[in-house]
């Protein structure tokens, strides 16, 4: 069995006819070495330590920019056993600092410790309770930079975001984040909606209030606002284009301009008989509870149980839409509100009067 074997290896090694045999020859000085052979090229992409430098040097380059312009405000309250803190920063020459108006809310002096630790005095020379807005002036000469207000309308969703503030007291403290969602709306004190707020997942807490939300370029985007209390990841800020327009009418006028037509109304549902014999499309609409004597409304006939349906081309479906309609721009100039009385549609001109402060 062993010798059929052998012969079968050796008819395995002998040239099969018709081909030739390849004879390999190395020089006895040649030497093998063992080649793994080359790894294949990995697709070209940015170092992950890379990306972090990136995203502190954006986040630090911010900090530095904003940074020096933001305080932490204590007000002077009556109580002692009261205490309260929040943040601001400067937004005009000659220390005009922005906040919230809840931080001043109680108050009519305030103690304001700069970033580099000067304790100063400050006064509020305007306030906005329906956007939670508040200037104030500090009493002292001060050369705090101002910060430069951005576009928020321009903000996207994703975009990075940093906070800037003194939550519990602790100054110049800074979370990042992202923008979570825009044009949100929350109730305000007086129950007006705030809107076009940012919402954001950079942490904020008490003390937070009325700092800066800024974007990597070093623009103030946002003014901390509101958090949703045990849901650390829904805060809010203010927009800064609805900030723009609060300087501007505070330092001007010392007030928001808004228009008032002497009602007090609610919201109410258009019943289905009366929508079909008026025309009237809409589920809801404005109604009258009462009118001021001698007020706009008053004036131009309306009375109490009329529904609004329309203020000019837009439509009432309630007091949010009211509102909306009741800007500075409406102040003194005649509108034509449509109305349902008595199952009968009519339209009445109404001329909206500045509205009284803390009306």
């Amino acid at each position: 069995m062993k010798a059929r074997k052998y012969e079968l290896f050796a008819r395995a090694r002998r040239p099969r006819p018709g081909r030739a045999r390849e004879i390999l020859a190395y020089p006895a000085e040649a030497q093998f070495v063992f080649d793994a052979g080359t790894p294949p090229a990995r697709p070209a992409r940015a170092d992950e330590g890379d990306l972090l430098d990136a995203y502190s040097n954006a986040v630090v380059r911010a900090v530095e920019t904003v940074g020096p312009s933001v305080v932490r405000i204590h007000p002077m309250l009556d109580d002692p056993n009261l205490q309260g803190v929040g943040s601001g920063f400067a937004v005009a020459e000659g220390g005009v600092l922005l906040t919230n108006s809840h931080v001043v809310q109680g108050a009519r002096r305030f103690v304001v410790i700069t970033a580099d630790g000067r304790s100063l005095t400050a006064r509020c020379i305007g306030d906005d309770p329906d956007t939670d807005l508040a200037l104030l002036k500090i009493d002292q000469p001060v050369d705090l930079p101002p910060v430069r207000l951005g576009d928020s309308k321009a903000l996207r969703r994703g975009q990075l975001v940093i906070a800037i503030g003194a939550p519990l007291g602790f100054e110049a403290t800074v979370t990042t984040g992202v923008v979570s969602a825009l044009g949100r709306s929350l109730r305000g004190e007086r129950g007006r909606l705030i809107e076009d707020l940012i919402q954001t997942d950079a942490a904020l807490n008490p003390g937070n209030s009325g700092g800066p939300l800024v974007a990597s370029n070093g623009e103030v985007v946002g003014v901390a606002t509101a958090v949703i209390v045990g849901y650390p990841g829904l805060c809010f800020a203010v927009a800064a284009n609805t900030a723009r327009f609060v300087i501007g009418e505070l330092l001007a006028h010392g007030q928001v301009r808004r228009a008032s037509i002497g009602v007090v109304a609610q919201q109410a549902p258009v019943p289905p008989l009366l929508a079909r014999s008026t025309g009237v499309t809409q589920g809801y609409a404005v109604f009258v509870a009462q009118t001021d004597p001698g007020g706009p409304a008053a004036k131009a006939g309306v009375r109490a149980g009329d529904l609004l349906i329309k203020a000019g081309e837009r439509p009432l479906t309630g007091l949010d839409d009211m509102l909306r309609v009741l800007d500075h721009a409406c102040i003194d100039v005649p509108t034509p509100f449509v109305l349902i009385r008595e199952g009968r549609l009519m339209t009445t001109t109404i001329t909206p009067r500045l509205r009284r402060k803390g009306g």
